[in-house]
């Protein structure tokens, strides 16, 4: 992303940054575009203005997937606790006086959630919350637009989102093959579900 196109990101995004209220930020997109990549870089650059709770911190634990017969579709929109990501982004607009706030993280490392893992302070004003279905309308995940005061949708080249993609798999333990059969077969499935929610954003932003 030139600099130019991330400063004015942060320009929209500080707007909402408005000390005294709490707002949320989301960004949607298919896995592997840059969710992650541009929400922390957001948070960042809004000097303690912002704080990032991702999506990815309510992935059910593997047990659970395994119980569930799931674990060959982890990433499938009933992978994951969206009533409870939900239920966390009620309780972080309420933003309580004196109350921090602890959201779960995803150990990529251990492919496992993390509870209690990340603290929103009660004076932070904006949350930025990132994963492939916040634009989603189907099941619990449809409570969950109105909770978000904006949502950009990522939109990156296809062709660089995949090889990024597979690179991120092999990068955490998965042998190339694997990785490729599984953006193939899983991810690519999420992303043609996740790309119906595009019209549903307040901004699209293309990422090179």
């Amino acid at each position: 992303m030139d600099p130019q196109q991330l400063a004015a990101l942060t320009d929209r995004a500080r707007r909402l940054a408005v000390p005294g209220a709490r707002r949320i930020l989301g960004l949607a997109g298919a896995p592997g575009a840059g969710k992650s990549t541009l929400a922390a870089r957001l948070v960042d650059r809004l000097d303690g203005l912002a704080a990032l709770v991702p999506m990815d911190g309510f992935h059910l634990a593997g047990a659970e997937l395994r119980r569930l017969g799931r674990s060959d579709r982890k990433g499938a929109p009933d992978t994951f606790d969206a009533a409870g990501y939900a239920a966390l982004l009620a309780r972080l607009r309420a933003a309580e006086p004196g109350t921090t706030v602890y959201a779960p993280a995803f150990d990529r490392a251990l492919e496992e959630p993390v509870a209690g893992s990340i603290p929103v302070a009660p004076d932070v004003p904006l949350v930025v919350t990132e994963g492939n279905y916040l634009l989603h309308d189907a099941g619990p995940w449809a409570s969950v637009r109105a909770l978000l005061d904006e949502v950009w949708f990522l939109e990156p080249d296809e062709h660089l989102r995949v090889h990024r993609l597979i690179e991120r798999h092999v990068r955490f333990g998965k042998d190339r093959p694997h990785a490729e059969r599984w953006v193939r077969e899983s991810d690519e499935a999420n992303a043609r579900l996740v790309a119906t929610g595009r019209h549903r954003a307040d901004l699209v932003v293309p990422v090179p």
